[in-house]
């Protein structure tokens, strides 16, 4: 059995998620306590039970403490069936946390895994949809992970209601190194291995932040003026194009059952992302994800603050990797202390002039 302290480094959901999805790969038992102790509200949440249980149901585990508002849990896995499951998380809870938990556990699954999922897409505190399927997803399918995520109705706050199907197939992870360079290059260790030769006494091009990009997005709403999400990407552009970027952004007006709107912005592996409210005028929203990602551009790192986190479960499993982020967060520290906890390997962090170097 390993023993994780729920309330370690950000001490938040992200050591649930993580700790469990370990757990079910290596089939090892585990105990966390002190789930969420410095939250205003302590313990398990609708969200987090829902990514519990359905791990559970994918590895016919035996669960202790699954009630809301736990502040401890034991989770003990068994095999990974594939199959398809059915989720609806029953609040606006996000989606895209929920598959943080499920998508390493169905990756190491004999059949491929089908996850339905009703709950927020675009909703605080977490990664939008679009985030996921633009940035997250391409750097994962480098690292060998197959999989897709399908949008099929978005889901705001307070109401949700959102659906995503996702799909995912057995996968054999590698380790990759990201680099910043012309296209924001990524290359696995042999392709590395392969180019070096060549690579001598040639220029490598210059780097994303020297020749600017092109920011994809998508702006969207639900139940509002059409207008609204036009003008957050009319925002969203002409920051871009003060900063030397230029853009192509979609702009998706809707009729679901919730009501909301935002944009994410993307380029390589870089995003930006902000949601509406009432009150906050649409152009606002728009120039709030701009800064985000010309923030990130405009550093030397290859990947962004949040696509850092969200890489350790999948490097530790890889077993190797590298990257470069302008920010060590206290979300990937927890993270990587829970993957070593588990896997027995060690990542080194590295400063270097205006990046971080993350290695396994």
């Amino acid at each position: 059995m390993i023993r994780i302290d729920g309330s370690y480094g950000e001490g938040g959901g992200q050591i649930i998620r993580t700790a469990v999805a370990l757990s079910a790969v290596t089939g090892t038992e585990v105990t966390i306590s002190n789930i969420r102790t410095n939250r205003p509200k302590p313990g398990l949440k609708a969200q987090h039970m829902t990514a519990i249980r359905t791990a559970a149901d994918m590895t016919g585990a035996r669960v202790s403490g699954l009630r809301p508002g736990s502040t401890e849990l034991i989770f003990s896995p068994r095999d990974i069936s594939g199959g398809h499951y059915n989720m609806d998380i029953g609040t606006a809870g996000s989606i895209t946390l929920l598959l943080q938990c499920l998508m390493p556990v169905a990756s190491a699954a004999q059949e491929p895994v089908s996850l339905d999922i009703t709950g927020g897409t675009d909703v605080a505190w977490s990664p939008p949809v679009d985030y996921m399927s633009h940035v997250l997803v391409p750097v994962l399918s480098a690292m060998g992970l197959e999989c897709s995520i399908e949008l099929y109705r978005r889901g705001y706050y307070p109401r949700g209601g959102g659906r995503v199907t996702a799909i995912i197939h057995p996968s054999a992870l590698r380790p990759v190194d990201l680099e910043k360079g012309t296209g924001m290059e990524m290359r696995t260790e042999m392709e590395m291995g392969m180019e070096i030769e060549k690579e001598m006494g040639k220029d490598k091009g210059k780097e994303v932040g020297n020749e600017p990009c092109t920011v994809a997005g998508i702006s969207h709403s639900s139940n509002l003026p059409p207008h609204v999400a036009r003008r957050q990407a009319d925002a969203a552009a002409a920051a871009l194009e003060k900063a030397g970027y230029s853009s192509s952004i979609d702009t998706r007006p809707s009729s679901f059952p919730s009501t909301g709107s935002g944009i994410t912005l993307w380029c390589g592996h870089a995003g930006g992302s902000a949601l509406g409210k009432r009150g906050l005028p649409a152009e606002k929203v728009g120039r709030a994800a701009a800064g985000e990602i010309i923030t990130e551009l405009g550093s030397r790192a290859a990947v962004d603050v949040h696509l850092a986190d969200q890489l350790i479960p999948y490097m530790g499993l890889a077993r190797g990797g590298s990257f470069t982020v302008r920010e060590v967060s206290g979300h990937t520290r927890t993270n990587i202390w829970v993957v070593e906890q588990f896997l027995g390997v060690e990542f080194s962090i590295e400063e270097k002039k205006d990046v971080f170097k993350i290695s396994l």
